[in-house]
């Protein structure tokens, strides 16, 4: 998998940005607004465990656990 490269707005709201992360959730990089309100899903940590568990597996392409 190729490295997604900042095209300079959230993928999610689409607003316009100069810093961000990738969403653990899915590929998608979104501003740091957006990473917030993920950070508040009750699956959040659900999400967090399933790319651990990616990363200790040899996975370092997780795709994430969908939206």
């Amino acid at each position: 998998m190729r490295v997604k490269e900042w095209a300079g707005y959230c993928e999610r709201c689409c607003k316009g940005t100069n810093t961000h992360t990738m969403s653990m959730y899915s590929t998608d990089l979104i501003c740091l607004e957006c990473k917030s309100e993920e950070r508040q899903r009750p699956d959040y940590k659900v999400a967090v465990d399933a790319d651990v568990a990616a990363i200790k597996s040899g996975n370092f392409n997780f795709e994430g656990i969908g939206e």
